[in-house]
């Protein structure tokens, strides 16, 4: 690559960002991070009317949180700023004149009603209606009334749009870098509409502008764009320009089914389809920071989503990423959003946290419920218990039995608890009581030459006496258990399950 890489995610601010939108955004930030590149984030706001208050932010929150925050943005690096397209709208007038004067583009002042008119006559004929070469000088344009009517027009106030003209009977032979060469007639493509009388530019001119202007080197995006590459294309050759490369991903699909993954499936299957929680006055749609994810496995299972590595490889950092990341790896085809297989990727993430910053996350958890604990107790706790969560919300399930008592015993356990039972459970409260180093091992060590000594079988004991202190079969390892809750503690609680049961 001869000049800088260059790349931008460029969202629309009319909601919350789609899980499909931080991937694109992902792999933007992953491709110029390989190449010592820019990654930048261009708010596309030209669509006043899908504005949505707080979507800016919200978008600008998501990339901060997951940790693939941009180079250059509102505010940071304006190094081609600005980096909102509405406050750049005061340069695209000169460009959309300039597609006027070299004949690549026209004006049209067709009404609504005239083009309804149009489209109805065409399907009548059994033809679909395209804004094309077929029509464009049968209809309301500058193409067939003269350059003084159409000034005067434009003076007096009319309504027009400034469309791209497309050339005639050319097939445009373009290359994707994921999709290798793809094909285009001309002849089928529509006239698109670059620039509206109210001085605003359509996505179409302000998007090649703009990254003309910002110096984007590889427009990476969604799919759903691929339609517009060649007009995009021949905007670049109308304007002279050299064009950037296109990589277009492959969509993100349903868990189940045919068909893009969409809020729906996410309200219908119980998970969510964006980073962050997004609250409007209708409720709020959950995210995956809420739900308790780690924006390191978010990145880890979005990158997996159409592309590998080559090898069976899962479990990755983002340096690591980084590292691997290669655009030619991306698959064509769509990738099948896993719910669960994503669970799985928070409960590897959640066990390679640092057990202090565990704690940290579980202490509130337990504030709410009446208990503050030392830390030092919680590391431990955690410890023993992360292992099997795939959520730090999952914790206090898990470790109720360390903070409190059990108040009734599972019943299935309790066949577990024999007539012999409690003389047993009486000698061991003595032999638990003369133990003065407590430390797991040690009280492993002593409670098993008791039991060998005089020939009583495990099960006697060990079941009875996880029982007496969970309340049920589960649990890390029994000793462990005994260590943090401490010696009185399991005491109290070995008497207790003696009267209880």
């Amino acid at each position: 690559m001869s000049k800088q890489v260059r790349v931008r995610f460029a969202p629309s601010p009319t909601g919350p960002l789609h899980i499909g939108g931080v991937r694109t955004a992902l792999f933007n930030y992953l491709f110029a991070k390989k190449n010592n590149g820019v990654f930048f984030l261009r708010i596309e706001d030209t669509d006043q009317n899908r504005f949505v208050p707080g979507a800016e932010e919200y978008i600008m929150d998501a990339l901060e949180w997951l940790g693939i925050a941009p180079d250059e943005t509102i505010g940071k690096n304006e190094k081609f700023g600005p980096y909102r397209q509405s406050e750049r709208k005061y340069m695209y007038q000169q460009y959309a004149d300039q597609l006027i004067n070299s004949g690549n583009a026209y004006y049209a002042f067709d009404t609504a009603e005239a083009l309804d008119a149009a489209r109805k006559l065409e399907e009548e004929q059994g033809n679909t209606f395209i804004y094309n070469h077929h029509n464009r000088e049968k209809l309301d344009t500058s193409l067939v009334i003269s350059a003084d009517e159409t000034a005067k027009r434009i003076a007096d106030g009319e309504h027009y749009v400034i469309r791209f003209k497309n050339p005639v009977n050319e097939t445009l032979h373009l290359h994707d870098i994921i999709r290798g060469e793809v094909k285009f007639e001309t002849n089928l493509l529509d006239d698109k509409v670059l620039f509206k009388s109210d001085g605003m530019p359509t996505y179409h001119l302000a998007n090649i502008v703009d990254d003309h202007l910002m110096e984007t080197s590889h427009v990476i995006r969604g799919e759903e764009w691929l339609p517009s590459m060649p007009l995009h294309i021949l905007l670049y050759r109308a304007f002279g320009w050299e064009s950037p490369e296109f990589a277009h991903l492959p969509l993100i699909m349903k868990p189940v089914g045919n068909g893009k993954l969409s809020k729906r499936d996410g309200d219908k299957m119980g998970f969510p389809v964006f980073p962050l929680d997004w609250k409007t006055e209708e409720g709020v749609s959950s995210g995956y920071r809420e739900k308790g994810f780690f924006p390191e496995a978010v990145i880890n299972f979005l990158a997996l989503l159409g592309w590998n590595d080559g090898t069976e490889k899962e479990l990755y950092t983002l340096d690591e990423l980084v590292a691997a990341f290669d655009l030619n790896r991306v698959h064509k085809a769509g990738a099948k959003f896993d719910p669960e297989k994503n669970k799985w990727f928070n409960h590897q993430h959640l066990i390679k946290q640092k057990d202090d910053d565990l704690a940290k996350a579980f202490a509130p958890i337990l504030a709410e419920k009446g208990f503050h604990v030392d830390q030092s107790a919680l590391i431990k706790v955690v410890s023993l218990i992360k292992e099997r969560a795939h959520f730090v919300s999952e914790f206090w399930e898990m470790s109720d039995f360390f903070f409190v008592a059990p108040i009734a015993y599972d019943e299935k356990a309790r066949k577990n608890w024999k007539a012999e039972t409690p003389a047993l459970m009486h000698e061991l409260m003595a032999v638990v009581e003369e133990i003065t180093d407590f430390t797991s091992m040690n009280i492993e060590t002593i409670v098993k030459d008791w039991m060998t000594k005089n020939e009583i079988g495990m099960g006697k004991v060990m079941q009875p006496f996880r029982l007496s202190l969970v309340g049920a079969l589960k649990g890390p390892h029994l000793f462990d258990i005994v260590e943090v809750i401490g010696k009185k503690e399991t005491i109290n609680r070995i008497e207790k399950a003696i009267s209880s049961l």
